[in-house]
């Protein structure tokens, strides 16, 4: 109980948000996620295991599932300003 409350104000403190947001931590982890994306990409376009088509519908059904997710925490986020 008391690690969730502690994560929902870590969670809601913006500047320490954007602080993390511009360290080279998170942005390497960025970089990196990019570049799997793009390998994964192309080795599947050159080895026939998805059309560009499959990929692209999988990539937009993940992130309709991620905005789904994410939606009820954006609204407890405005709840509370």
């Amino acid at each position: 109980m008391v690690l969730r409350m502690l994560f929902r104000y870590l969670a809601n403190n913006e500047q320490l948000i954007q602080r993390l947001a511009d360290s080279y931590p998170m942005r390497r982890a960025a970089q990196l996620l990019v570049g799997v994306y793009f390998r994964t990409q192309s080795i599947a376009a050159q080895n026939k295991l998805l059309s560009s088509e499959q990929f692209v519908r999988m990539v937009r059904s993940l992130k309709s599932n991620i905005k789904e997710k994410l939606e009820p925490a954006n609204q407890d986020m405005k709840k509370k300003k």
